[in-house]
């Protein structure tokens, strides 16, 4: 039975590949025929800005090359793992990776009063959305949807080319 449930789980999670990847087609597309961030953003119910975050193909201004490779390649894996332990309260875990900055400005106490805020505001954690790479600079930036029992947030997990947590914001959708 435990199988059975777990490829459950797998075959949930190959659809839910698909169904991204035809959104981004289709967001391709929207693109390519004129619509604007804009519109994209208002079907999606997110804004300009997150819509463009997420399905947009930046260009370096310096080099004019496509900044869609992450400098970090398991960028996306940890900070999963991250969010995870933020929702489970499991605080060393949070800061294991944090850079010098971070270490400097956020302790247990914080990380605390974040996770009470944002149980207050939006109540009980139900589910991680798909979670989407951007790279800017020397930074990559992972960005993981998530919806609460009265709402939705987005986890903001920012990493140093050495893989160092240089950042980590959980924001309202239309904040990021």
């Amino acid at each position: 039975m435990a199988s059975n449930l777990l490829s459950a789980i797998a075959e949930a999670q190959q659809r839910a590949r698909v169904a991204e990847e035809a959104v981004r087609e289709a967001v391709d597309r929207a693109r390519e025929a004129g619509h604007t961030w804009q519109e994209i953003g208002e079907l999606l119910g997110t804004s300009r800005q997150a819509a463009f975050q997420r399905f947009g193909r930046p260009v370096d201004p310096k080099t004019g090359q496509p900044m869609d490779k992450p400098a970090l390649p398991d960028a996306q894996e940890r900070a999963v793992q991250l969010v995870v332990d933020l929702i489970e309260s499991r605080w060393e875990a949070v800061s294991r990776d944090f850079d010098d900055r971070m270490n400097e400005a956020v302790d247990v106490a914080l990380l605390e009063g974040a996770r009470a805020q944002i149980a207050g505001t939006v109540g009980m954690y139900e589910q991680m959305g798909t979670p989407y790479v951007r790279q800017y600079g020397e930074y990559t930036n992972v960005y993981v949807p998530m919806q609460f029992e009265a709402g939705e947030r987005v986890a903001h997990v920012t990493f140093r080319a050495n893989g160092q947590v240089a950042g980590l914001h959980v924001l309202p959708l239309d904040r990021i």
